[in-house]
């Protein structure tokens, strides 16, 4: 700072105002200019490590995740959590633990020896998970998962909301024969199998239908699963016209299981998946209509929640998962 004064030829409190923008600070835009000038010239960077003993706080805010950051399915969520830290002026400080709990717990010590601002600690997909003592002494917020124990905020996908969606989609379409592929057990209490499994039976319900057990399969999630149980129902004596799959890999499964039978999609079949993994849904052959995961404003909105505060308040905020139409969908054909 001294050598920056010397060249701008000003003091070097004059220097200190100007770097840190001072609201009301008595200096012209001529002075200004030369003291940036000076930086640019010199390469004068702030000292973080001072920052912090002036401030209490780093201009960060640390991002600890399990798989999400080499995940191209979840890793847009780090892009709006870093997108709306930028906006305040902060830098996002990622680890990706690959849930090694020993990484995990030597991460979030050294992001709090930095006094970061706030930590997001993040989930590749969603579930309710045992938070780390150590957030208990930081603004902290839990990212696409719950905190089991009812303590920190939590920002999540409305799973409820999506499963009604995706069901109220094949509907409005005229189907009244709709199967569901889900990708859990109910018993595994996993709130993606759970809340979309809801949102399926609260649509039909609402459309005067009631649920059909025969139409719904639980699988793992994988596209063996989504093949093998689209085999199931539409090999039935009363096949479905319509099949929501409730993640994008059963869809593909279900897919290969369509083709494999000499039907076609949509005219024979309509499919409904979720996710909108952007790998998979707009290559299928017809593209696949989606329900998408807002990673990206989940993202931004766990940060917001950091910036406002973040007191254990054990919030849940659920953010709607939107319908992205593609070419899976139509009115069943006509029975001969």
């Amino acid at each position: 700072m001294h050598d920056v004064a010397a060249l701008a030829g000003v003091s070097q409190a004059t220097v200190s105002l100007v770097l840190n923008d001072v609201s009301g600070s008595r200096f012209s835009r001529k002075t200004k200019d030369k003291v940036e000038a000076a930086v640019e010239q010199l390469g004068y960077r702030t000292n973080a490590h001072a920052k912090v003993l002036r401030d209490g706080v780093a201009g960060m805010i640390g991002f600890i995740g399990d798989y999400v950051a080499t995940s191209p399915f979840a890793g847009t969520i780090i892009e709006g959590a870093q997108e709306r830290a930028w906006e305040d002026g902060l830098l996002l400080l990622t680890v990706n633990t690959g849930g090694d709990k020993e990484l995990e717990a030597a991460s979030l010590d050294t992001m709090l020896s930095y006094k970061v601002a706030g930590v997001v600690y993040g989930a590749m997909y969603h579930r309710r998970l045992d938070v780390p003592e150590a957030l208990a002494g930081v603004p902290s917020v839990v990212l696409n998962s719950q905190d089991r124990a009812g303590r920190l905020p939590s920002v999540a996908p409305d799973e409820v909301r999506g499963g009604y969606t995706a069901t109220r989609r094949l509907l409005e379409a005229g189907h009244s024969r709709v199967g569901l592929i889900n990708i859990e057990s109910l018993e595994s209490g996993l709130p993606a199998a759970v809340g979309r499994h809801e949102g399926y039976g609260r649509a039909l319900e609402e459309a005067g239908l009631a649920p059909d057990p025969s139409l719904v399969r639980f699988g793992k999630g994988g596209e063996e699963d989504g093949y093998k149980y689209a085999m199931e129902l539409l090999t039935s004596s009363k096949p479905p016209t319509a099949i929501f799959c409730a993640n994008d890999r059963g869809a593909w499964g279900a897919y290969q299981a369509v083709a494999e039978l000499g039907l076609s999609i949509p005219r024979d079949v309509s499919i409904v998946g979720f996710d909108n993994q952007a790998t998979l849904a707009p290559y299928l052959r017809p593209g696949l209509t989606t329900l998408e995961l807002p990673f990206v404003a989940m993202g931004r909105r766990a940060v917001e929640i950091i910036l406002q505060g973040a007191g254990p308040d054990g919030r849940v905020e659920l953010m709607d998962c939107p319908l992205v139409e593609r070419n899976s969908v139509t009115h069943p054909k006509e029975m001969p």
